[in-house]
């Protein structure tokens, strides 16, 4: 199967969707398809066509330090990938994304999308989240200019599908995981000589308003352990320096580094505690790494984020943007070490479903489905 991927994000794996895009063409090659790619990124293979990027002048930095370089869209470059094709597959609903759903459609190509961009995540950006009005009309215009010219629709997590549906998103939703690799699991890890003492809580995430490393970094603040715990902020984004200058204030300020994967496994793996203090996300892939490596989360209840399903318990959960209520779940954590052994082993099995190989069987089934409908269509049947 010859399977083209078109995407807006394809650099740095700092955001949820480049990462899980860069697994969806990996995983798929391993199973002998065909893939080819169509992205703004540079990147020496006979299988990528690099894209331009559009310019946003002043904002250009701000949205690539939130891993996002949007493309202008090249209706020869989008034939030529797209009418190679056996299905296309379209990660996100913007302007190369239109154009290419637009010309996938008139080829009578197979295409299927996935829905990994909320309103809100948008939104928040531009101090707006909480506007109804805003929101529903990013929904609206998704649909009216993208979704409604598919069949299929990739959603990481039931939260998603749940959220477009009443939308007007009739179309086939396909519940599927974006997947934990095999690499993140529980090793041997040893705290760095510095480290050894402290109480370590991380959070790992693009550092950007939605995610709250704020709401983090003011809980640590309230506890009355602030002197013993060390937070640490795996990702980089545009609010680096805003979050620095926040945690100076902490007796010890926050860690903060992007980390390639197989350190990232390792400071997982020697951390104490897991907070996710995200209000919006579509499922938070890191979350699950965490757990897969053996941590147990403590995870915002926003209404407006998947990852509060994976908490078992109400010690799991803290109340969305209460940083006292994250400060009594962190203390109470750290005054009973042996509470967090026994979540981590009611926490043991739980990622299994979640594991790469069953998202990519049911990825794969997806684009068969997509590819099956189509030759129906055709047919007239």
């Amino acid at each position: 199967m010859k399977i083209a991927i078109i995407t807006d994000v394809l650099g740095e794996e700092n955001n949820g969707t480049t990462i899980t895009t860069k697994r969806l063409i990996e995983n798929m090659r391993k199973r002998n398809h065909q893939v080819l790619v169509v992205s703004p990124s540079k990147v020496k293979d006979d299988d990528y066509y690099q894209l331009k990027k559009r310019n946003f002048f002043c904002f250009n930095k701000y949205i690539e330090k939130n891993g996002v370089c949007l493309a202008i869209p090249d209706e020869k470059i989008l034939r030529e990938v797209i009418s190679k094709a056996d299905v296309v597959h379209i990660m996100l609903p913007f302007k190369t994304g239109r154009a290419a759903i637009k010309i996938a459609n008139e080829l009578n190509k197979p295409v299927t999308t996935a829905f990994h961009a909320p309103a809100e995540a948008i939104t928040s950006h531009l101090g707006m989240k909480n506007f109804k009005f805003a929101n529903e009309f990013i929904y609206k215009d998704f649909y009216k200019n993208f979704y409604k010219y598919t069949n299929f629709v990739h959603c990481p997590s039931a939260f998603i599908a749940d959220l477009i549906r009443p939308r007007g998103y009739n179309m086939d939703l396909r519940i599927i995981s974006n997947g934990v690799t095999e690499m993140f699991k529980k090793i041997d890890a040893k705290k760095p000589e510095e480290l050894k003492e402290k109480f370590l809580v991380l959070f790992v995430g693009r550092l950007s308003k939605e995610k709250r490393h704020d709401l983090v970094i003011k809980a640590v603040a309230n506890s009355k352990y602030k002197d013993n715990i060390q937070l640490i902020f795996a990702g980089d984004g545009p609010l680096k320096k805003s979050l620095e200058k926040m945690g100076s204030k902490l007796p010890n300020p926050p860690i903060m580094q992007f980390y390639k994967k197989d350190k990232l496994v390792e400071v997982i793996n020697y951390s104490d505690l897991y907070v996710h203090a995200s209000d919006i996300e579509s499922e938070a892939i890191a979350c699950l790494e965490a757990i897969s490596c053996g941590k147990a989360p403590i995870i915002s209840d926003s209404k407006r984020s998947a990852t509060k399903s994976f908490a078992l318990t109400e010690d799991n959960l803290f109340k969305a943007g209460d940083y006292k209520d994250l400060t009594k779940k962190i203390d109470y954590y750290y005054e009973n070490p042996d509470k967090i052994k026994e979540m981590e082993k009611k926490y043991d099995s739980y990622t299994e479903q979640f594991k790469i190989e069953k998202s990519m069987d049911e990825m794969e089934k997806m684009f068969y489905d997509a590819i099956n409908y189509k030759e129906k269509q055709l047919k007239g049947e």
